[in-house]
């Protein structure tokens, strides 16, 4: 191996040449960054008009309106890929879908959740796999409302909440898995027919009942609508659009004003398979409270809808034994303000 060679001395009088340093690495002005400013604008787009996407093939509309939230996830991803490629463009863009999501959801999801109705009500799936009724039915207790409604009751644990919750709800009522239980009187409690066409007889989801409260008399409704199914053709929410609308045209025909609906709709109140029921009832004021899963909750599929009176706010409480979270809201009966 021959030694490396040493620079000449410089001479006498001459300063030694300095390498120069590197030129700072600077932000880029040219057209790098339109990719990331082009997807922005496409998430931008979605969450403000998730109906741009149609709902065929595999229903890919509601999946999206489903999950619209978590969009916003996109950001985060979006302004870092611009940071990182030093691209002003792209990092400007990501502030748009930003400012949508901070429109459409930062009301709901990073804000307080508006207490000041005076009604407190419950809506639960306790599920028919519920190992520990008589705790969910505790919790229940506990929860400090006046109505309450549950979803997926089995013959074996239906009078399991029926001995729990009668002392502090006196009334209440069922039909086939869905129960209301009340501290208020209760009248003309009956089925309400919201079977979709090819689900066998038997089933039933529906139930509509009088609670006298001490605001004057309101319409409670339950109900439990079809799930749906996630596969590889896409989403199957057929009998659940077709149970929704069926319910829609009940809750059109109600005689009484003032209208409550709660229940496992399988669906949040973006998803357009429940167009048809948030053209008569309006949504929660305040709160995301994603109900499910309970381990890890990504929606909120279990909901507090109204005609006529305001659902101020919504909550989660407590897991039970169920895969669903309790969700608690706040109902003002003074009226829709």
């Amino acid at each position: 191996m021959q030694p490396a060679e040493t620079p000449a001395p410089a001479p006498p009088g001459v300063l030694p040449a300095v390498p120069s340093a590197p030129a700072p690495r600077r932000w880029h002005r040219s057209g790098r960054g339109k990719t990331g400013a082009a997807l922005a604008a496409v998430v931008a787009a979605l969450l403000a008009a998730p109906r741009l996407v149609p709902n065929t093939p595999g229903r890919l509309g509601s999946l999206l309106e489903t999950l619209l939230p978590w969009l916003g996830l996109a950001v985060p991803v979006l302004l870092c890929a611009g940071l990182l490629r030093r691209a002003p463009v792209a990092v400007v863009a990501a502030l748009l879908p930003a400012l949508v999501w901070g429109v459409r959801f930062g009301g709901l999801c990073l804000t307080g959740v508006d207490d000041s109705g005076g009604l407190v009500v419950v809506q639960h799936n306790v599920s028919d796999e519920n190992a520990d009724p008589a705790g969910t039915a505790a919790a229940l207790n506990r929860s400090g409302a006046r109505i309450v409604a549950l979803e997926e009751l089995t013959e074996q644990a239906l009078p399991v909440y029926a001995r729990a919750l009668a002392s502090r709800f006196p009334y209440h009522g069922a039909s086939g898995t869905v129960g209301l239980w009340s501290a208020y009187p209760l009248t003309d409690v009956r089925p309400v027919d919201i079977r979709p066409h090819d689900i066998a007889e038997g089933w039933n989801r529906g139930l509509r009942a009088t609670a006298h409260t001490p605001d004057g008399d309101l319409a409670v409704y339950v109900a439990h609508l079809p799930s749906i199914r996630l596969g590889a053709t896409g989403l199957r929410s057929g009998p659940r659009d077709e149970s929704a609308a069926l319910l829609a045209t009940v809750v059109r025909h109600e005689p009484l004003e003032r209208v409550l609906l709660l229940g496992d709709l399988n669906s949040t109140v973006d998803d357009r398979g429940l167009g048809p029921l948030r053209a008569h009832l309006d949504a929660p004021g305040s709160g995301a409270a994603f109900s499910w899963p309970a381990s890890f909750p990504v929606a909120r599929i279990d909901q507090v809808l109204a005609r006529s009176v305001r659902v101020t706010g919504i909550r989660t409480l407590p897991a039970t034994g169920s895969d669903h979270l309790p969700v608690a809201a706040y109902v003002d009966l003074g009226g829709a303000g």
